[in-house]
C-alpha cells in the first residue's frame, strides 16, 4: 500500500495544536520531531535515558509534525491544509506552518527497514529477528525477537555486556531477575542458560507487552513478566540480579536492592557511562556488595558484584 506523508513546520508551542489536526486524519499515527525535546532531555540530571545519540541534534531547527494518509486520499490532504491554514489566523507564534506532502510506498519501506536488522553474536548467544533465518553452530543458543517492539534487539554494548557476565555467572538451578527486562533479551538468554526460573521485571508497561511476546516467541516456559518496580516486593530474591538501566538509578537501587538479592549473589549491572563507573562501583561497596570485576567497551562499563554469604 502506498501512503502520503504530510510534513508540517511549526514550533514546540505549535506542534500540540498541529498533532491534533494529524490524529484526526493520519492512518499509520503521528510523529513529532522537536529538536529542543532533545536538548532538554540530554541536559536533565534525572530521567529515563543516560546517553543521546547525537545524530538526534542534526534534526531540522523547526519542529516537524508528521502525518500518513494513503496516497488516494485527497480529501484528508485538502481538509488536513485547510484545518493547518485556519490555525494562522489564530495569531499566535507557531513557526510558519509550511506544509511537504511525499510519496511513500508502504511495503518497500517495510522492506528497506528490516534490512537494517541482521542476526547478532554475542559470545554464544545469537539475537536475530523473526524474519531472518539462522542455522545455529555447535554450542550456540538462540534468542528471537519482534524487532516491531519499541525496545532493543541486543546490539548496545551495554546488553552485550549483560550476555557475556550472565554466560559466566548463571548456573543450574539458579533463579534470574532481570530488572527493567524491556524487550526481555537479558532474561530470555538466562533461561537458555539453564536458569531455572527467570523473573523479569518493568514499570513500563509497552516494555512488559514486549517481554511477554518474546517470551512466547521463544517457547521460554520458565519466566514471569511483571510490571513493577523490583525494590517494592522483598519476596522477589534471585541468584543473579541484572539490570541493564541508568547509571543515576542503579545508584539509587544499591540502598534498598541487597534484599532482592540471595546470599553469595551475583549482581550485573550495566547501563553505565564510563564518567560514572566509580560513582557506581563505590555505591555497591558502601552498600555491603564485594566487588567482582568490571568490563568496559567503548564509553560504557559493566560492573559485577558478590552478596557475602
Amino acid at each position: 500500500m502506498k501512503y502520503t506523508e504530510i510534513i508540517v513546520h511549526t514550533n514546540t508551542f505549535g506542534s500540540e495544536l498541529v498533532s491534533e489536526i494529524m490524529w484526526e486524519y493520519s492512518d499509520q499515527g503521528v510523529a513529532i520531531e522537536d529538536k529542543n525535546d532533545i536538548k532538554v532531555l540530554n541536559e536533565m540530571k534525572k530521567g529515563s535515558w543516560d546517553y543521546v545519540e547525537e545524530n538526534l541534534f542534526k534534526t531540522s531547527e523547526d519542529v516537524l509534525v508528521k502525518g500518513f494518509i494513503s496516497e488516494n486520499d485527497k480529501k484528508s490532504f485538502e481538509a488536513i491544509k485547510e484545518r493547518i491554514e485556519g490555525l494562522k489566523d489564530l495569531g499566535l507564534d507557531i513557526g510558519s506552518l509550511k506544509i511537504e506532502a511525499d510519496g511513500i510506498d508502504g511495503d518497500e519501506w517495510r522492506e528497506k527497514w528490516k534490512e537494517n536488522f541482521k542476526p547478532i553474536h554475542i559470545g554464544k548467544v545469537v539475537v536475530r529477528p523473526e524474519w531472518i533465518n539462522y542455522e545455529l553452530k555447535d554450542g550456540e543458543t538462540e534468542i528471537v525477537i519482534d524487532s516491531n517492539t519499541a525496545f532493543g534487539t541486543g546490539e548496545h554494548e551495554t546488553t552485550s555486556m549483560c550476555v557475556y557476565a550472565l554466560e559466566k555467572f548463571v548456573k543450574p538451578m539458579d533463579t534470574v531477575i532481570d530488572v527493567g527486562c524491556g524487550s526481555g533479551i537479558l532474561g530470555m538468554v538466562a533461561s537458555k542458560l539453564g536458569a531455572k526460573k527467570v523473573v523479569m521485571t518493568d514499570i513500563d508497561e509497552t516494555a512488559v507487552e514486549a517481554a511477554n511476546h518474546n517470551v512466547k516467541l521463544n517457547g521460554v516456559t520458565n519466566a514471569e513478566v511483571l510490571l513493577k518496580n523490583l525494590l517494592d516486593d522483598e519476596a522477589i530474591a534471585g541468584d543473579v540480579v541484572v539490570a541493564n538501566i541508568m547509571a543515576e538509578i542503579l545508584i539509587g537501587f544499591s540502598k534498598d536492592i541487597n534484599k532482592n538479592v540471595l546470599k553469595g549473589g551475583i549482581i550485573i549491572l550495566s547501563g553505565i557511562l564510563s564518567s560514572k563507573q566509580v560513582e557506581v562501583k563505590d555505591a555497591y561497596i558502601a552498600a555491603g556488595f564485594t566487588h567482582v570485576y568490571t568490563e568496559t567497551q567503548g564509553e560504557w562499563c559493566c560492573e559485577v558484584f558478590k552478596k557475602p554469604e
